[in-house]
């Protein structure tokens, strides 16, 4: 049975639209759209496959619905991106800045300058700059094209 199921899909792109429309509507009981010949195939081989090995798509599409409403229910709950490019604690960061050198070391919860913890490198940036900072932009950890100091 898959060595057949798998001829068919081989088949598929070399098959005429007419034959294709007639097909789809044999599979999926519509008319065919009018997309390309490559959306055709794909979706035609996609459903000769759930058919052979008897998947129900019903059950996949309330999967990935399940999937979709937790991720986004992460995705409100952690607005922050995370801190993709925050170094590994114990690494020192080195920023001059008015020609005077500061020096920041990354602990596991936070941060450290001038023997006080912080929580966060924007708290540094701001005592060091009298203004509002991105942290992670002073040190150049990411890229702002706004920031030009």
């Amino acid at each position: 049975m898959q060595n057949d199921v798998l001829a068919r899909v081989a088949a598929l792109p070399r098959m005429p639209m007419p034959e294709l429309s007639a097909l789809w509507k044999e599979l999926f009981q519509v008319e065919a759209p009018k997309y390309n010949k490559t959306h055709l195939v794909k979706r035609i081989a996609y459903r000769l496959q759930e058919i052979a090995y008897n998947v129900d798509s019903a059950l996949i599409d309330k999967r990935l619905e399940q999937y979709a409403r937790e991720s986004l229910s992460d995705n409100l709950k952690n607005r922050r991106r995370p801190n993709v490019h925050m170094p590994v604690a114990g690494t020192v960061l080195v920023r001059i800045h008015r020609n005077v050198e500061h020096r920041v070391t990354v602990l596991n919860d936070g941060f450290e300058y001038n023997g006080a913890r912080y929580k966060s490198l924007s708290q540094i940036a701001g005592e060091i700059t009298g203004a509002h900072w991105s942290g992670p932009v002073f040190f150049g950890l990411t890229r702002n094209s706004g920031n030009k100091e």
